[in-house]
């Protein structure tokens, strides 16, 4: 009589070995010249770009959250790579720096290796996309931990940038420009209100589109986060003097923006000076969600926010919109002493 297998227990070393011979191809098209490793390793190798005199590391983790029930639900698996590269990737860019490598954490019930491969692929993708290489990661089989066909990501991101040329927010001034640079949709953030008020409450399906909305509801939902790698590089090529970058994610304009300025300033924003993607309407609309609950809650159309001298607005803008951004100037920046933390984003018909 045959003993109790590992695989009989719900772990398939095999499936694993071949995942990894399937992800390979992946990982190699996003290497860069400081990769000193393959995947398929115990850790990832990477050197420190040449040429730099005080280089400092940058590091940022995150997952996708509840965005992933969604695609649990459609059975889609291609685009919460790409959401979970940006998350990481998005902040490690505020500070200036260039993304120079991404691990991932994925952990399901049982493997699935065709669908294990496409998250993959999609991780891969948001890193050709972000200038860093995927260099490692971990796919883990827990039999028993998740429900049936579902799993779970997490991120973490590295990059570099020199000591002297840290975005970190302290030369920011009263009457400084605003920039915002669009978002491609909900992002990463606010799915749990999202599903309750479009699935739960609403009783949307999936497949429908609704009246206002232009697309599948399902496209809108799963389109994937932005990645703004590319254009905070357009813009340190322009030498622009780039004083804050704030990457717009859970808390909103509110809840973000204020994170990168000296404590007696705030911003003046003017709502009408981008475009509120139609999704934000539909859910506000369907569930009666009021505007203070809507800006804690969602990016509302903008990713990212830049602070730049009222001299480099114009050229800043330019330089966005040539990497293929759609960016304006909403505002400016102001005084606002004594004033709580998120009352400091302040939204004017003009400013």
């Amino acid at each position: 009589m045959a003993g109790i297998t590992y695989k009989d227990s719900g772990v398939d070393v095999d499936a694993g070995d071949e995942l990894v011979e399937r992800i390979k191809p992946f990982a190699a098209r996003t290497r860069i010249p400081e990769v000193l490793s393959g995947v398929g390793g115990f850790a990832g190798l990477c050197g420190l770009p040449t040429g730099m005199k005080d280089p400092v590391l940058v590091s940022g983790t995150d997952g996708v959250g509840t965005k992933l029930k969604l695609a649990f639900l459609a059975d889609r698996h291609d685009t919460v790579g790409i959401d979970l590269v940006a998350m990481c990737v998005n902040d490690v860019v505020t500070t200036g720096a260039r993304p120079l490598f991404f691990l991932d954490y994925f952990a399901t019930g049982k493997l699935d290796v065709a669908r294990t491969a496409s998250v993959i692929q999609g991780i891969a993708k948001g890193c050709e996309d972000a200038g860093c290489a995927l260099l490692g990661g971990e796919t883990a089989e827990l039999p028993g931990f998740y429900a049936p066909g579902e799993y779970d990501l997490a991120g973490f991101s590295v990059g570099v940038v020199e000591r002297s040329a840290i975005i970190d927010g302290k030369r920011v001034a009263s009457g400084d420009a605003v920039i915002g640079v669009a978002s491609s949709g909900l992002h990463s953030n606010g799915y749990s209100l999202v599903r309750k008020v479009l699935l739960d409450h609403a009783k949307l399906a999936l497949d429908s589109t609704p009246e206002g909305l232009g697309e599948p509801l399902v496209d809108a939902l799963l389109r994937p986060t932005r990645i703004y790698a590319r254009a905070v590089r357009a813009l340190l090529d322009a030498t622009i003097d780039i004083r804050a970058l704030s990457h717009i994610t859970g808390g909103g304009l509110p809840g973000n923006i204020p994170r990168v300025l000296p404590d007696d300033l705030g911003v003046a924003i003017d709502a009408s000076k981008w475009a509120r993607p139609a999704i934000f309407e539909l859910v506000q609309r369907l569930g009666g969600v009021s505007e203070a609950e809507m800006r804690r809650a969602f990016n509302l159309g903008l990713g990212l926010v830049v602070v730049v001298p009222q001299s480099d607005a114009s050229r800043a803008v330019d330089a966005l919109n040539g990497a293929g951004e759609r960016a304006s100037i909403i505002g400016r920046v102001i005084e606002t002493p004594g004033v709580e933390f998120e009352d400091r984003v302040q939204f004017a018909s003009a400013v």
